[in-house]
């Protein structure tokens, strides 16, 4: 029984689930990613980038474009 949580309630998105919940293209969330800063809203397990939702969004609310 295997059953899926819906993104709105994840913790943490992969590139390809918070560029479908955020409207934002893949290469770009790469480059947000890329930066120094980015260690309050990214999670880096081995080689994989996983979005913090909640810290990315303060982010993103902060934001005037990207």
């Amino acid at each position: 029984m295997s059953h899926e949580i819906p993104i709105w309630q994840k913790a943490n998105l992969t590139l390809e689930e918070a560029a479908a919940y955020y409207n934002i293209g893949i290469n770009k969330l790469r480059q947000i990613t890329d930066r120094k800063e980015c260690e309050k809203y990214v999670l880096w397990v081995g080689t994989r980038r996983l979005i913090k939702r909640v810290p990315f969004e303060i982010y993103l609310q902060g934001e005037y474009s990207i």
